[in-house]
């Protein structure tokens, strides 16, 4: 095997060893000049000189790497396949390649190919369209709980660097079933037939939906025809989907609770709806005060409210049944319901109010939000919009990921993964518990029961600002979430505190720095 003078063999130079180049003079080019040009780079062999090639190739790889288009890292590619689409002999290639080897510009790697390891010469040109930037002074940092949070708040807040991260709604991110989830991939890509990788139902794939309909009648009490089922792209999609249903059908106003999610929130108010607070007491959502709002919607979390951890009272179910059947429309957000510990399963609304009630459940909370999966179910005489919406925002989801959680459905990975995260979580809020009551006596926890949170106030201290505490615990490592944030209207100074994602013994320093935040204050 030949050499270069550096000891780099032909086999390093060829950019995935595709062995010894072949030739050394250019390939006979098309008459026409046709596709004699590569999309790396937009290289064009005719450009360059006669009997120059190898020299003109070796001077544009110089270039790129010196304006920073083939930055410290980038791979070349393989010299076959380039000399491919330049319609020239591999030998032009690859001693282009040897001469950039020989003046340090890249290095052979064997198997992974031809690298770039020489920095760029000069920095890229400043866009003619835009003058540089004077020199100012830097901008302050955004505060991370500012009094008033704007819809970049919790993309600010989980930039911030922690030692310990008690954001609520994130479940236990480590037990995430990897093994299950390549054994699934496995089974689904060796039956896959071709078609199935083409466009399909918008309303997602026959599988995925339904697996959902087993899940919901086997664990939320609901009765679904597998062609009601819409795929979305978690809840968040789904807000956007119904916010434009419900405006095309001149409803532009969902009530939301008080305490309630800021970000449920944040999103309704994107889609131009109206969101006038309904506030939430030990029963669940207060009907009476809904009515008074006249809002003709109203979206809601009864099975766990966030994020006062509330269970809608079979009173109130009653109340807001009436209150629909007489022409109201619910949002039901079913977010965390499989997650309970001390108290029974609750049924979802959508069981007993099939034409009045959106449904909107997800993936999110079972196994993690980076799958960006859930699902809805309409009132009948809204599904057909709900499938337009749908349609025309994306064409329906990634249909292979949709299989793979069809088949851990199906096969009843679910219900285990669901098992083992019972377990896991249950053992972290009772850690939290312990060190709140340890470390911060005279707090109360509120939604214990349930959910892969607590909300915790401090009765007495009327004065305490919330936002300043969650700073002052930041100041300290702890990531939370104040009370205030998820709140319209005044509420009593609180924490929304994560456990699931935290180990005990890291829950229990994170209540401690907490405890000595709070003495700051003090």
């Amino acid at each position: 095997m030949h050499r270069s003078k550096d000891g780099v063999s032909d086999q390093a130079i060829t950019g995935g060893g595709d062995g010894p180049a072949s030739g050394g003079g250019p390939a006979t080019r098309p008459a026409t000049g046709a596709g004699t040009g590569a999309d790396f780079l937009q290289l064009d062999a005719a450009e360059a000189p006669p009997g120059g090639m190898a020299e003109w190739l070796a001077r544009r790889l110089r270039e790129a790497i010196a304006d920073g288009r083939l930055p410290v890292g980038s791979r070349l590619p393989a010299t076959r396949v380039l000399a491919a689409d330049l319609h020239v002999s591999r030998g032009v290639v690859t001693d282009a390649y040897q001469r950039l080897i020989d003046d340090g510009h890249v290095a052979g790697r064997g198997r992974a190919g031809t690298i770039v390891v020489a920095a760029p010469l000069t920095a890229p040109p400043p866009s003619p369209a835009r003058a540089p930037a004077r020199p100012g002074p830097p901008e302050p940092p955004r505060p991370v709980f500012p009094a008033r949070p704007g819809t970049e708040a919790f993309d600010v807040l989980r930039a911030a660097p922690a030692r310990i991260d008690l954001s609520p709604g994130v479940p236990d991110l480590a037990a995430f079933p990897r093994a299950a989830w390549l054994r699934a991939e496995r089974r689904v890509l060796s039956a896959l037939a071709a078609p199935s990788f083409g466009y399909g139902d918008p309303r997602g794939t026959p599988a995925l939906r339904t697996a959902v309909a087993g899940w919901l009648a086997r664990n939320r009490g609901i009765r679904a025809d597998p062609a009601d089922i819409v795929i979305v792209a978690g809840t968040a999609q789904a807000l956007g989907l119904l916010s434009q249903v419900l405006r095309d059908t001149g409803v532009d106003t969902v009530a939301v609770e008080d305490p309630g999610s800021l970000g449920t929130r944040q999103h309704l108010d994107h889609w131009g709806m109206r969101t006038p607070p309904v506030p939430v007491d030990d029963h669940g959502v207060r009907v009476d005060a809904l009515h008074g709002t006249g809002a003709p919607a109203v979206l809601l979390t009864p099975a766990h409210q966030f994020p006062t951890g509330t269970v809608l009272s079979g009173t109130r179910r009653r109340e807001l049944r009436d209150w629909a059947t007489a022409g109201g429309l619910i949002i039901e957000d079913d977010y965390d319901a499989e997650h309970r510990y001390d108290r029974p399963p609750v049924p979802a609304l959508r069981a007993l109010l099939t034409d009045r009630v959106f449904y909107a459940g997800s993936v999110s909370k079972l196994l993690a939000p980076a799958l960006r999966t859930g699902w809805v179910l309409a009132p009948p005489r809204h599904r057909d919009a709900l499938v337009d919406a749908k349609r025309f925002a994306d064409l329906g989801n990634a249909a292979l990921p949709q299989l793979v959680l069809a088949d851990l459905m199906e096969s009843g990975e679910m219900e285990r993964q669901l098992r083992t995260l019972r377990r896991r979580h249950r053992a972290r809020r009772d850690a939290m518990i312990a060190a709140i009551r340890a470390r911060l006596p005279g707090a109360v926890v509120h939604g214990a029961a349930a959910g892969l949170h607590l909300l915790v106030t401090f009765p007495g201290r009327p004065a305490l600002g919330d936002a300043d505490l969650a700073a002052a615990a930041l100041g300290r490592g702890v990531k939370t979430q104040p009370l205030s944030w998820h709140a319209q209207r005044p509420a009593p100074p609180g924490l929304v505190l994560g456990y699931a994602a935290t180990a005990p013994s890291a829950i229990d320093d994170g209540v401690a720095a907490i405890a000595a935040a709070l003495r700051d204050l003090t």
